[in-house]
């Protein structure tokens, strides 16, 4: 099943934000387009509106004033329902109410041709539950644009449960005609995006309700310890709190109020209060004009350790050994079995985050997951009232002597970085067992969907088969809710064997 002829006309149905860019996409690709909106005039406003876009893309090189001219040509506001019989694709972005959208494609299939295909942009209702109004549903398919839609290339094609392969098929064929990424999916709560991404909010905002550490230094070291783009704060005022919670409460109504997409309370009462974010002025931070932002706690200055022991290769920090000797610091290395530890002067150990806590422990500072050690210009470590402040101090000095910021947060398992990670590892594995979508899709769905440096699964690899298991089971003993159980289909990813190494 091919793409969309680009003679075929394309009707976009609500010209918000969301419609207007889905339109311009199709438009640009070269097809006719009709615009509908039950509002009267809305539509002719959509349609000038994308005639000044179209003008800043010829203003910017990206269109010649031909195309530009060719395309205003083919853009049609639409009165009625009724002009888009002849459409091969109408496309939905109204209103997020169930009973809107079923109301308008019961409407719409009485009105086009059999082989016309209906797709929803919902990004948080079930395509099965939209498409069930419909007398053949098996022409119904989600295609999730993200916003804006002209600029962000990631496409999700969402099979209900009704949708006939050759409708998701050619939906699929035709986003990747207009040029964009598509990745395909089952119908889930969330879709790919949504659903795996809830943790990278969520584990943020739960290092804050334990008093760890205040926003400004969490998303400092998920931005320069993890890679992120953006930390979880600074990324939920720009979204807006009540959009990212109304998500996160949806996901999670929608699996039964599963333990593992619970809504964060904090931001429950940050929503109440009126603090939306940027668009309100003040979310996690203050946006008023003149306003100081807080700055991430920052450790003083402490001297590096003559040498360090390094029992066993430290895992996924091993480039720290090579970055230590780089900074003129002895590396005495000792083989140790399960030796995953630098031993400081003090006596006292220096070890990766992996779910227990200092206060467990004699004298123990943990340090964060981090993306890339060498790149990376913060680091997290976290200690208990009963570790020695000369360890602390000596692990302090370690990193500094590194090139590193360094951030003391509380003794929370997991820290910042790596709890996040390790719970985006297993919803994606267990996504991917349920059918939802493939580990290639997942990855390319992360990345261009919200921006994440690694996919889960090139996460999953970097880190190793049982990182995330363990991790996540060591926390699940210290947090038996059940929101950090791992997975079935993490728990046998970690003791699956390796056929084509041989190893575990």
């Amino acid at each position: 099943m091919t793409a969309l002829d680009l003679s075929s006309p394309v009707a976009v149905v609500g010209t918000g934000t969301m419609g207007q860019g889905i339109a311009q996409v199709a438009l640009v690709a070269g097809h006719p387009v009709r615009l509908y909106d039950a509002v009267a005039g809305r539509a002719q406003e959509a349609a000038a509106a994308i005639g000044d876009r179209l003008d800043r893309l010829v203003a910017k090189d990206r269109l010649t004033a031909a195309e530009r001219d060719a395309a205003r040509a083919r853009l049609t506001p639409a009165a009625g329902l009724a002009e888009l019989a002849d459409c091969a694709l109408v496309v939905e972005a109204v209103l997020e109410r169930l009973d809107v959208k079923q109301q308008l494609f019961r409407g719409l299939e009485g009105i086009v041709a059999d082989d016309c295909l209906l797709a929803t942009n919902t990004s948080s209702l079930s395509v099965t539950a939209i498409g069930g109004a419909l007398t053949h549903p098996g022409r119904f398919v989600g295609l999730h644009f993200f916003n804006p839609a002209p600029l962000l290339p990631l496409v999700e094609v969402v099979s209900g449960f009704a949708t006939d392969v050759t409708s998701a098929t050619r939906a699929y064929e035709t986003a990747r005609a207009w040029g964009k990424t598509p990745v395909a999916c089952a119908d889930t709560p969330g879709f790919i995006v949504n659903r795996i991404a809830r943790p990278f909010y969520a584990e943020a905002f739960a290092v804050y309700e334990a008093q760890a550490a205040d926003p400004a230094t969490i998303d400092a070291v998920l931005r320069e310890c993890g890679g992120f783009r953006m930390g979880a704060f600074e990324l939920t005022d720009l979204i807006g709190q009540d959009v990212n919670e109304s998500v996160t409460h949806s996901v999670w109504q929608s699996f039964f109020q599963d333990v593992r997409f619970t809504p964060s309370l904090a931001q429950r009462r940050l929503v109440e209060s009126g603090r939306l974010g940027r668009k309100s002025g003040h979310g996690w931070y203050d946006y008023a004009e003149g306003a100081e932002r807080p700055e991430p706690h920052t450790a003083e200055k402490e001297q590096p350790p003559a040498h360090v022991t390094a029992e066993g290769g430290l895992g996924p920090a091993a480039d720290l050994l090579t970055l230590i000797r780089e900074a003129g610091i002895t590396v005495r290395e000792e083989d140790e079995d399960n030796g995953t530890r630098l031993v400081l002067p003090s006596g006292g150990q220096l070890v990766l985050a992996d779910g227990q806590t200092s206060v467990e422990f004699r004298d123990v500072v943990y340090f964060d997951l981090a993306l890339d050690y060498r790149k990376a210009t913060r680091i997290a470590l976290s200690a208990s009232q009963d570790t020695s402040p000369q360890t602390l101090a000596e692990a302090t000095g370690l990193f500094q002597a590194l090139g590193k910021d360094v951030s003391v947060i509380g003794d929370v398992p997991g820290m910042i970085v790596a709890r996040t990670v390790a719970r985006l590892v297993d919803l994606a594995h267990d996504a991917v067992a349920k059918g939802v979508a493939t580990e290639e899709d997942v990855d390319t769905a992360m990345l261009l969907g919200v921006n994440h440096p690694l996919g889960p699964f090139e996460w999953s690899r970097r880190l190793g088969r049982g990182w995330a298991y363990d991790l996540l089971d060591d926390l699940h003993l210290r947090d038996p809710s059940g929101r950090y159980a791992p997975s079935l289909a993490l728990y046998r990813h970690a003791y699956a064997t390796d056929k084509r190494e041989g190893t575990p």
